[in-house]
């Protein structure tokens, strides 16, 4: 059973920088890696939009759609707060050839509204900024697996940065390769196109491996320094090998490690579900069944392709990503950039983390993919997942913050976080993880869970909707 879901996780890291501690000094180049499986869930045609409960060849997983996630999480029930005005541009290489077709239809497998616009824009300095369709973008992804798994990556980005702020309006932003230079030249374009936008970068590289790059580095320091000049906010995941990324050294991965970036690690359900022990749901009282992460009622059975829906309730619980043969979260402190000043007096040597999200394989959100073929549904997992979707809650805020007559919250969001986590609000904006470790199976070093910030959690998991309240106000 474990060997069925190993398929299904998402191998990505991610990375940042913030004051240089020691950097290499030649400008050699290298490449953010995707390297996920692919396996369908179910038939294409068979979910209702109530579902936690999937199967994939018989056995139950945990999988949820944007519903769930929302309800867990504690999203706004104000229909009108939905991130219109507000602009989220993902970030991601080669792209995928089927994705404007692919969002339409996970539009109406799950009935949230087309965004506003759809923009596939050719992230590269060498192309005018009004290109819509990208000649790297329509690569055929059978001929290498490494652009299969960045097809895969953005599919996952694009769908739920929409999900989670569907009046948003939705940039790609596609580089043409995965080099550092040509994912610093797409966003160097981007953020001169799109000033006041949220970015979502859901790749990364361990930091021992950049060490001698000291030119693609600075120039995305300078492109994140660029882009928080003109109001711009950055994401990117920490990466999902744990700690030390399968070496003996614990580091961070890079973009996320920037000090204008805000790093998202992986929680999983707390409980965790074991694969193939989720039960059915009978009971028709509210808060009766859990599937760790979320709370819910039935009556609805396991891996039903049929109605009755499950009924989200809300949040359940959660713990540190670490799921053996599947994956764990990174966090660590850097190697290469100091604490930034939002971080003083957190016990840190060094930059670290900041924030939470769901990340679990057996546990992770639904995503409609065609571009090998056939229209399938699969899994989105690891930190990948969460570095979009915290896109979307930026956008709620900087929506708040306009009707507020503010401008977007910009680089100043690491502040406004961290003033949030040292308030007597910070009960009420997060979840605090305390639970659970990053030592992936096999490594030596690993970081624990507990109460207040971590390396393997930040500050925690949003409780959305009195989170955005308080970015508005401050």
């Amino acid at each position: 059973m474990r060997k069925l879901l190993i398929a299904l996780t998402l191998t990505i890291a991610a990375l940042t920088l913030s004051q240089p501690i020691g950097i290499g000094a030649n400008a050699n180049d290298f490449n953010y890696q995707v390297n996920p499986i692919l396996v369908p869930v179910s038939p294409d045609t068979s979910f209702p939009n109530g579902i936690p409960l999937c199967r994939s060849n018989g056995i139950g997983v945990v999988c949820y759609s944007p519903n769930f996630i929302k309800k867990a999480y504690g999203f706004p029930s104000d229909a009108t707060l939905d991130g219109r005005g507000q602009t989220i541009v993902v970030v991601d290489a080669f792209g995928s050839p089927t994705i404007t077709s692919d969002l339409a239809l996970f539009d109406a497998r799950f009935g949230i509204p087309a965004p506003p616009s759809f923009t596939i824009f050719c992230g590269d300095s060498l192309k005018p900024y009004d290109i819509t369709t990208c000649p790297h973008e329509s690569i055929n992804v059978n001929t290498g697996h490494h652009l299969a798994g960045w097809a895969y990556e953005t599919t996952l980005d694009v769908e739920w940065a929409h999900a989670t702020a569907p009046g948003a309006n939705i940039v790609l932003d596609v580089a043409s390769t995965s080099s550092g230079n040509a994912i610093n030249a797409a966003e160097a374009s981007a953020i001169a196109a799109y000033p006041g936008a949220i970015f979502s970068q859901s790749f990364g590289i361990p930091e021992a491996l950049i060490t001698a790059n000291n030119g693609q580095v600075l120039q995305a320091e300078r492109n994140y320094a660029n882009g928080v000049a003109l109001g711009d906010t950055f994401f990117a995941s920490t990466g999902d090998t744990g700690a030390t990324f399968g070496t003996s050294t614990p580091m961070a991965n890079f973009p996320s490690s920037d000090v204008h970036n805000t790093g998202v690690t992986g929680t999983q359900g707390l409980p965790y579900i074991e694969v193939g022990t989720l039960l059915p749901c009978f009971s028709s009282d509210p808060f009766s069944c859990t599937t760790g992460l979320s709370t819910f009622h039935g009556p609805c059975v396991l891996g039903r392709v049929i109605p009755p829906d499950c009924i989200p309730d809300g949040y359940g619980g959660e713990q540190v990503w670490n799921e053996p043969n599947f994956g764990a979260t990174g966090g660590a402190q850097s190697l290469l950039f100091g604490v930034p000043s939002y971080q003083n007096g957190l016990g840190l040597t060094a930059r670290g983390p900041d924030v939470a999200y769901d990340a679990a394989v057996d546990g992770a959100v639904l995503v409609v993919y065609s571009f090998l073929g056939p229209t399938f549904f699969g899994l989105g997992g690891g930190t990948s997942a969460g570095s979009p979707q915290w896109a979307g809650i930026a956008a709620l805020a900087n929506q708040a913050r306009a009707n507020l007559g503010k401008g977007p919250i910009g680089g100043n969001l690491n502040t406004a976080l961290y003033s949030i986590y040292h308030s007597a609000r910070y009960s009420v904006d997060f979840h605090d993880i305390t639970i659970g470790n990053n030592q992936l199976v096999g490594t030596p070093v690993g970081y624990a869970a507990g109460p207040g910030y971590d390396l393997a959690s930040g500050i925690g998991s949003p409780i959305v909707d009195q989170l955005i309240q308080d970015i508005a106000a401050s």
